[in-house]
């Protein structure tokens, strides 16, 4: 968020804790993007707060809630208040309980494949309305396609992205595996190491498809102890994930830091696995 915007943020987290009578002294701001994440001490609750504009808080809420209950390792919503979304100031503000992070901070291959193995084993009892990972793709393509949205990327790039999201979209499709609900963006941005282990957090990006497509966004060595997983779909999967968020980078309204030079390290990194030397390359 743009610093006025996260400073109202942070005062709209303030005032709905303490209107439900958490002790809150102090905020401190632990994760930035397209929304606020802020830890409120003394009291000790995680504040999530976004724009209310397109906010799925509710869906996230209520679904971490189903997965707790069904086993699953997520970060739950704080005990202590009702869990649901809370408006203030223009922003929706969930409360979910605080995991201190324990050491080591990365958490090691087996662990994460094991923890992802439960999440998704518990998610197939959990039965949501959700998009399918296709639909995430489509809104990636269509980025490409809004020129004045995506002004800084060159003609032979964003052909070479288009034409990556359709093929290996369709290959995932015609791969004929079976398909569920599933996280979404299960990265190492959104696994926590806490004293109960890793617990999973993060659920507006949730999408039905294979499960090879989470397995995409954990460390790559994560694949190699996840069991059953098809080593060709879930290399296909990581190229479609690096073309989906290669493509982001160059929406002119992305914050993601160094953006373009990351955008331009990826698209070097899609040429070389798809063979494509320039425009026309393909044939």
């Amino acid at each position: 968020m743009r610093a006025e915007e996260s400073t109202r943020a942070v005062a709209a987290a303030v005032a709905v804790a303490a209107s439900l009578d958490l002790d809150v002294g102090d905020a401190v701001v632990l994760h930035d993007s397209n929304k606020l994440t802020v830890r409120l001490l003394p009291g000790d609750v995680l504040a999530r707060v976004a724009p209310e504009a397109g906010q799925v808080a509710r869906f996230e809420v209520d679904l971490a809630l189903r997965l707790a209950e069904a086993g699953c390792p997520v970060a739950a919503p704080d005990p202590r208040v009702e869990p649901r979304v809370y408006e203030r100031d223009g922003f929706v503000v969930t409360l979910w309980t605080h995991h201190e992070p324990v050491a080591p901070r990365e958490v090691p291959p087996a662990d994460y494949a094991a923890a992802l193995e439960r999440l998704h084993a518990g998610m197939r009892k959990v039965s949501v309305p959700t998009p399918h990972l296709t639909d995430r793709v489509e809104r990636a393509r269509r980025l490409l396609k809004d020129r004045d949205r995506t002004p800084a990327l060159a003609d032979a790039d964003r052909e070479l992205l288009a034409r990556t999201l359709s093929d290996l979209s369709r290959a995932i499709g015609e791969s004929g595996g079976p398909e569920q609900l599933l996280h979404g963006e299960p990265h190492p941005g959104n696994l926590l190491p806490t004293g109960r282990g890793p617990l999973f957090i993060d659920f507006e990006t949730c999408c039905r498809g294979p499960v090879e497509f989470d397995l995409a966004h954990a460390p790559e060595e994560a694949g190699d102890h996840y069991p059953g997983a098809d080593r060709e779909l879930l290399r296909t999967c990581r190229l479609l994930v690096l073309a989906m968020v290669t493509t982001w980078r160059w929406d002119r309204d992305d914050q993601f830091p160094d953006g373009h030079r990351l955008g331009s390290q990826w698209l070097g990194r899609i040429r070389a696995a798809v063979g494509d030397t320039g425009p026309g390359a393909h044939g």
